[in-house]
């Protein structure tokens, strides 16, 4: 039996969810999940980003719970250092912690204005400008590490810490039809076709809960 419990909300929409997930499956963590329901009061405020402060995910081990994405990421670098959610070079580990940091606390404006739905797709979906300066800035990130780790994924050969905090990101641009250039283009494919993401999306298309709010129509 699993030592550990990773609790999360929606699979459709939950993007911090994902975030804690992937983090738990990169580690080579056993853990069983709790999902709270979406029709939970303080689970629709976090879907909503209307919650001032988000509880989940939350991972539950040996006694311990942390609820916050970038402590759990630090908890399970602490715990299965060779799993490589860190880079093993120090100036690669600053980058990454700089980068993971920067997605986790800004980029309002894309969360609100795209929200994460892996059932949807909007085709021609207008960004407004806001936005626009965001995907801007994340196009930016992805690039830089790309051409300097050489990819495929944001620091080398294997998915890592920022890998898992981006990859709500590269769905986002799915559902919306973001156009991207070629590498970006190629780094989201890197991540959709992960084993990860493929059991993630499965499990998330096929979930029955819907948020009314965030289910948009164009």
């Amino acid at each position: 039996m699993a030592r550990a419990t990773l609790t999360i909300n929606s699979k459709n929409y939950g993007a911090w969810s994902l975030r804690g997930w992937l983090l738990c499956r990169m580690a080579g963590l056993d853990f069983t999940e709790k999902t709270v329901p979406s029709d939970d009061p303080s689970t629709r405020a976090e879907l909503l980003l209307l919650a001032p402060s988000f509880l989940v995910p939350c991972l539950t081990h040996d006694g311990v719970e942390i609820w916050d994405t970038l402590a759990i990421a630090e908890y399970l670098n602490e715990l299965k250092p060779d799993a490589g959610l860190l880079p093993k070079a120090r100036a690669a580990r600053a980058r990454c912690r700089s980068i993971c940091g920067e997605m986790h606390s800004g980029f309002s404006n894309l969360r609100s204005a795209l929200p994460m739905n892996l059932k949807g797709h909007y085709p021609g979906f207008k960004l407004w400008q806001g936005a626009r300066a965001d995907i801007e800035r994340v196009v930016t990130i992805w690039r830089e590490c790309l051409e300097t780790y050489q990819g495929p994924y944001l620091f080398g050969a294997a998915p890592c810490m920022a890998d898992a905090m981006f990859a709500p990101v590269v769905t986002r641009f799915r559902t919306y039809d973001v156009n991207l250039d070629a590498q970006s283009s190629a780094y989201c494919q890197a991540i959709m076709a992960t084993a990860a993401m493929q059991e993630w999306i499965a499990a998330a298309k096929a979930e029955p809960d819907e948020v009314e709010e965030l289910d948009v129509e164009f």
